[in-house]
């Protein structure tokens, strides 16, 4: 290669790692304003003006506000659903493929709970999360309507422990105990801490995770 053609490819490798480092901006300073002031009190400008990069960079890198919220929500959905994977197949290994009903259970809940943690690095992608299921896109709605494949693995898992049950009662069961984990938005919290004068808080999130698992469990089994 000669010495034009090195420079020339030097040049073109730092304008590629400075454009993937001005999107990553983007991305990082729109998830924590759509988390932190809800999808619609938000504008380009608001976001790129927090990420400190030229107006048209949303545009440029994503084609528009929606677009950019959209590939938030796929990141990190898809994110957080490998965790769950992950989780059950590790179950799935250590009990020979039939891991018993709390350890599915767990696979499901703990992931999100993970990222409750007030020191987690995934606490505002969480909070994203949450504004998503109320405040998303159409684009958005619709995903979270008919796209079930990261749900499937656990039904399956969940009919396998459950064979006595029929599977529409399966279903049912699991579609509760998604409601219980859909319900923790942090409004939420604030107001079970009004209604127990103090006496619950969502910061221990091992002690919120083991009573989840509890009601879901006894849930299953009743």
């Amino acid at each position: 290669m000669s010495p034009t053609t090195e420079a020339a490819a030097s040049v073109e490798a730092e304008g590629a790692e400075t454009e993937a480092a001005t999107k990553n901006l983007v991305f990082i300073a729109a998830e924590r304003l759509f988390a932190l002031h809800g999808f619609q009190n938000v504008s380009v400008r608001d976001i790129t003006a927090a990420a400190g990069v030229n107006l048209a960079s949303v545009n440029y890198h994503f084609g528009s506000k929606d677009a950019l919220l959209f590939d938030i929500f796929k990141r990190r959905t898809a994110e957080l659903n490998r965790e769950r994977a992950k989780m059950l197949h590790e179950a799935n290994d250590r009990n020979g493929g039939s891991p018993p009903l709390r350890e599915i259970l767990a696979a499901l809940l703990t992931p999100p709970l993970r990222w409750l943690a007030p020191d987690h690095e995934r606490r505002i992608s969480l909070q994203f999360l949450i504004r998503a299921r109320s405040e998303g896109t159409d684009e958005i709605r619709q995903v979270l309507k008919t796209d079930v494949s990261h749900l499937r693995r656990f039904s399956d898992a969940l009919l396998g422990a459950r064979p006595d049950l029929s599977p529409e009662e399966v279903y049912w069961r699991l579609h509760f105990t998604l409601g219980m984990l859909h319900n923790n938005r942090f409004a939420e919290f604030d107001r079970l801490n009004v209604l127990s004068e103090g006496q619950t808080s969502e910061a221990d999130v091992s002690a919120l995770l083991e009573r989840m698992l509890n009601f879901a469990e006894a849930g299953f089994r009743a």
